[in-house]
This record gives C-alpha cells, sequence and structure tokens, in this order.
C-alpha cells in the first residue's frame, strides 16, 4: 500500500476513535485470541456464585459491578480466521468448566490510530442486566457504528440503561471491514448466503439467535428481542428489515442514526479489485495495478488462495478513507439472498415496531474533520477566521438538514407503502444552544451520537466534543425521558407512558417527529413536523449568499458530495455519481 494511502486511512481512523469510541483494548493485537479459540482463566474477584449462568455451549461467569451484572466477550459464533474466513459463521466449541467473562472480549481486526487491531475471530457479545433476580426482561441488542470498518461492542456501555429501566443489554462484535463484506467473484465458492460476500451480516444473524436461544438464562424475555444500532449498525439494522435471512429473529427495530443504504455487487467488485490491486502488485504478483484489478475480478481459484493468504491487517487498511461514502467501501450487497435485489423497494418487509431516530445537526463532526477543514482545524481558524466559519457552518447546516432528513423522513417516506407496522421518528436538538451546552458542545451541535450519552450516560467516550453539556439539570432528566421512552418501546412496542408528553406515530398524512431538547434546568419533547424537504434545502443551497460562488461550488463538489444523503444533490449539480442506492 502507497505511503499517502495509509495516511489517509490514519487521520480517519483519528475520526473513527472520535464517532465509535473505538479505542483499542489494552494489549489487543491483530495476534490475539479468539472467540472461537474458547480458554478458561481465572475468575475475577468481583465475580460471584450468582453471576454463573448456562450457555448452550457452557456455563460463563461474569461480575458484579455498578448495580449490574456484565457478561463480557461471551462467544455466540467459531473461529471466523484462516480457512474460515469469508465463510458464515459457525457454532462456538463447546467448553467444560466455566468461562471468564469478566473481561471485554477480543474485538474486531480493524484499522485505528495504532494500524491495526483485534482478531479476526471475535464474534462475541457483552450483556448486562439489573442486579437483581427479576425474569422476562424485555431484551435492547445494540450494534455498534463506525462505517462496518471500525468500532466494537464496548462503543456503548449497558449498565445504565439496564440498571435504570430493569432491561437486559446485548451489546455484539462482528467481522468489519474487508473481512465483513467482500463481493469479489473468486470467493462465490459457498453457499447462497456465502457468496452474498454480506459476512457482517450474517454475523449479526448468528448473534441474533444466539440470543433468541440462551437469553433466558440471564433473565431475558427471548420473545421480547428489540434489535437496534448506530449509524452503521443503524443502516445494518434498516437492512435487517429487508433480509429474508433475520425473519422472526427480532420484535422490534430501532435505527440510531441509520439510514436506508445498499450497494450494486459488480459496482462493489470493481472498487474492491481497484482497492486491493496496489497490494496484488507490491507482491509480485502483476506488474500494474490495472492487470492486477482484472486478475482479481476473474472467477478464479488463484485469486482465492491469493485472498486468503493475505494478511487480515493489509485488507482491513484498505478503503479508510469512506467518510460515510459508499463509493469507497461499498456494502449490504442486494445479493438476492441476504439482501433482496429490489432492495428497499421490496414488498416483503419483516414488519415491526420501528423508532428511527437522527440529531439535528448529523454533518457537523464529517464535515468538520473533513480534509477540506483539515488545515484550518489545525491552526484554530475554522473558529477564528469569520469566512472560514461561514464555510463550516454551510456544510454544517445543509449536510445536517439533509442527513436527518435522509436518517428518517426519507426512509418513512420511502417504507410507506409497504410497511404496516408503527413507525415512530425523534430527532433531538439537545446541543444547538451555547447558553445550554457550553462552547465546546456547540460546536457540533446535535451531532452525530448525540443520543449516546443519553442512553449510556456512563459513557465518556465523547467527552472532548460536549465537556460538561450532559451534567446540567436539563440534560440529567432529558436522559431520563430518553431511556423512559426507549424502555416502553423495547418492552411493549409502544413509546409512551403515562408521565411523558404523547409520543404519536409517523404516518403519511401527519409526518409526526418527537423534537426532543433540554434547556439548563428541564427537557422538553414536543410532537412536530419538520418545515423543510430534502428540495427546499437544495434551493436554499442555490440561494445562499454567506460565501462565495467559488467557495459553495468546492464545498458541493469536495466535501457535501457523494455521501449517504447526496443522491439528489449530486445529479443536481453534477458531481461524479458516488451514491450507488
Amino acid at each position: 500500500m502507497g505511503r499517502n494511502r495509509f495516511r489517509i486511512g490514519l487521520s480517519v481512523a483519528l475520526f473513527s476513535l472520535v464517532l465509535s469510541g473505538c479505542n483499542s483494548n489494552d494489549g489487543m493485537t491483530a495476534d490475539s485470541g479468539s472467540a472461537g479459540d474458547v480458554q478458561q482463566t481465572e475468575v475475577s474477584e468481583k465475580s460471584n456464585e450468582v453471576t454463573i449462568r448456562e450457555t448452550e455451549f457452557g456455563k460463563v461467569q461474569g461480575v458484579s459491578e455498578d448495580g449490574v451484572y456484565k457478561w463480557l466477550g461471551v462467544p455466540y459464533g467459531g473461529d471466523t480466521s484462516g480457512e474460515n474466513r469469508w465463510q458464515a459463521p459457525t457454532d462456538p466449541e463447546e467448553w467444560a468448566g466455566i468461562l471468564d467473562t469478566t473481561k471485554p472480549g477480543d474485538i474486531a481486526l480493524q484499522l485505528s490510530a495504532d494500524g491495526a487491531v483485534g482478531s479476526e475471530s471475535a464474534l462475541n457479545l457483552d450483556i448486562y442486566r439489573p442486579e437483581n433476580e427479576k425474569e422476562d426482561l424485555p431484551v435492547l441488542v445494540f450494534i455498534h457504528g463506525g462505517n462496518n470498518q471500525t468500532g466494537k461492542a464496548q462503543e456503548i456501555s449497558g449498565s445504565s440503561f439496564a440498571r435504570n429501566q430493569d432491561a437486559i443489554v446485548v451489546s455484539v462484535n462482528y467481522r468489519l471491514g474487508a473481512l465483513g463484506f467482500n463481493p469479489l467473484p473468486a470467493l462465490k465458492t459457498g453457499t447462497e448466503e456465502e457468496n452474498s460476500g454480506n459476512y457482517t451480516m450474517l454475523d449479526l444473524e448468528k448473534s441474533l439467535t444466539w440470543i433468541r436461544e440462551n437469553i433466558e438464562n440471564f433473565g431475558g424475555d427471548s420473545n421480547n428481542v428489540t434489535v437496534s444500532g448506530f449509524s452503521a449498525g443503524g443502516r445494518d439494522v434498516m437492512a435487517m428489515l429487508i433480509s429474508p435471512l433475520f425473519e422472526g429473529k427480532f420484535d422490534k427495530a430501532i435505527s440510531f442514526s441509520g439510514c436506508m443504504t445498499i450497494a450494486d455487487e459488480d459496482n462493489s467488485q470493481e472498487v474492491f479489485a481497484q482497492a486491493i490491486a496496489p497490494l496484488v502488485v507490491e507482491d509480485g504478483l502483476k506488474g500494474t495495478e490495472e492487470e492486477a484489478r482484472e486478475w482479481l475480478l476473474e472467477d478464479n481459484p488463484e485469486v482465492k488462495d491469493y485472498l486468503f493468504g493475505l494478511e487480515g491487517d493489509r485488507l482491513v487498511s484498505l478503503m479508510g478513507n469512506a467518510g460515510i461514502r459508499m463509493s469507497v467501501f461499498p456494502h449490504l450487497y442486494k445479493d438476492g439472498t441476504v439482501i433482496p435485489e429490489e432492495g428497499f423497494a421490496t414488498e416483503n418487509y419483516n414488519e415491526v415496531p420501528l423508532l428511527m431516530l437522527t440529531g439535528g445537526n448529523e454533518f457537523s463532526l464529517f464535515g468538520r474533520f473533513d480534509p477540506y477543514f483539515g488545515k484550518y482545524i489545525a491552526d484554530g481558524s475554522i473558529d477564528t477566521d469569520e469566512n472560514i466559519a461561514a464555510q463550516y457552518d454551510f456544510v454544517n447546516q445543509y449536510g445536517g438538514q439533509l442527513y436527518s432528513l435522509f436518517n428518517l423522513e426519507e426512509s418513512a417516506e420511502s417504507m410507506k407503502d409497504q410497511y404496516d407496522a408503527p413507525i415512530y421518528g425523534m430527532e433531538i436538538n439537545f446541543g444547538e444552544d451555547v447558553d445550554v451546552v457550553g462552547e465546546v458542545m456547540a460546536k457540533f451541535g446535535s451531532f452525530h451520537g448525540v443520543f449516546v450519552p443519553l442512553l449510556d450516560t456512563d459513557n465518556q467516550n465523547y467527552a472532548a466534543l460536549v465537556g460538561e453539556a450532559y451534567t446540567s439539570e436539563g440534560a440529567i432528566e432529558l436522559s431520563e425521558w430518553f431511556q423512559t421512552y426507549i424502555y416502553q418501546f423495547i418492552k411493549n412496542g409502544d413509546p409512551n407512558s403515562d408521565t411523558l408528553p404523547e409520543w404519536t406515530e409517523w404516518t403519511e398524512e401527519n409526518r409526526d417527529i418527537l423534537f426532543m431538547n433540554a434547556n439548563q434546568s428541564n427537557a422538553t419533547a414536543e410532537i412536530g413536523q419538520n418545515n423543510f424537504t430534502y428540495e427546499d434545502v437544495l434551493n436554499a443551497i442555490d440561494e445562499d449568499t454567506t460565501i462565495s460562488q467559488e467557495e459553495k461550488e468546492a464545498l458541493l463538489t469536495q466535501v457535501l458530495n457523494g455521501r449517504w444523503f447526496s443522491g439528489r444533490l449530486d445529479e443536481k449539480y453534477g458531481n461524479t455519481a458516488n451514491f450507488y442506492e
């Protein structure tokens, strides 16, 4: 891989650390142990007999801490390295005795600021439940974010929600990057599901199967499982709604800042071949990248052998500059088996009550950390130079509006004719008032991930972004309200309770959204509708005079272009088509 390509990957990896809290586990390396290679270790002093639970593969012992019982790194799948790379996940090997699950398990192999970290075999999950003996608790499954390239189960801790709401939280590790998705023809030698290239989705299906079959032993109701995900995890959840593979695997769904994104397989094969071609040249198999690209697109056993022989850290270091652009790292292929060929136009949804959430300023982090603003971040002028600040405000405002629409209303609009189950929409606007949240958080507003410190009050991953914003009485009450709505939804399929403002469904007729916010003292929640459409935003961009026309064109073609939400924007302004679906 070229030096510049690796630098790009590292810069985006640094951004991913902020977005998904993906700090590498202490001592975690590309050669660390795997969930498929179960080892018993000395059990923590904080664990006790009440945390010993049965699974179908053996006993596990967790830890009692902060009012919750935790089981960390519990295997749900077998080895996915070596000859098992790019295969459907198997069951974990059974073990004798009691498995220590008091410490986090391996994270999936991925690119970080320190290079490649994690393990190729990391199919494990974390379980949190309140420190009591209640049974039949509702189960909230969390799929972490990170563009399906980075991230880990401990993006959130389920402790505060489990403790406060009497619920079970399960957070899942799964394969990432080119190990989790790979559409190249040479790999299509397995089952139809394996030939889909959607290995991440096979992992997530395996985890949900494990949860259905084992969660009762931890006090959960196996017939009341809500699958949720943030960002890429939310997009995976939306894909689950149209996947035949996930029929009957969950009872409700929540998409936290996710949206409808799938990729065309032919285009994706070209992108993957182009990305891997430099490695082929570097290894001396072909003389030019073009020859390597053509070779990688062949249905050829030699290509398969080469791909299986590549070191995992080289694979996950590819395509690290995606930045919510499907064209750079295409995934979620509409293969016809895992994801239907017609994509979200299918008439066969897995119809369950659905909650879709967005922040009001969803693009702020992506805009601020875009390479376009890199030198202005470095010298601080993004906050001090009026012209540079105006350019950031431009992408923050319009990118935020388009991204928020895409996360919620655009998705609901696409589904309305095929989806009969209830849909609830929420937009969080906390963070936009500097007098309430302070100057640190106000730079980002209600950013991509604004909900995380509300759901997980123990979370410190975003401390650099939010300062003391979440410590006020209003923010604390906002967290209480937010958690109550989520709990009621996962328990009953309806987020309403007698103690909170009414939350009505989104329908084609009323398009109701619950807007949540807080001042220094109190939380607010009120039903309303957005007063702008996608076309309104495009018209406002045309009429905007806060920056020069030259600057506007640069931002439209270099920063806002090709994102998940940019399809119609790219079409209008003649950008290269980077949006597959």
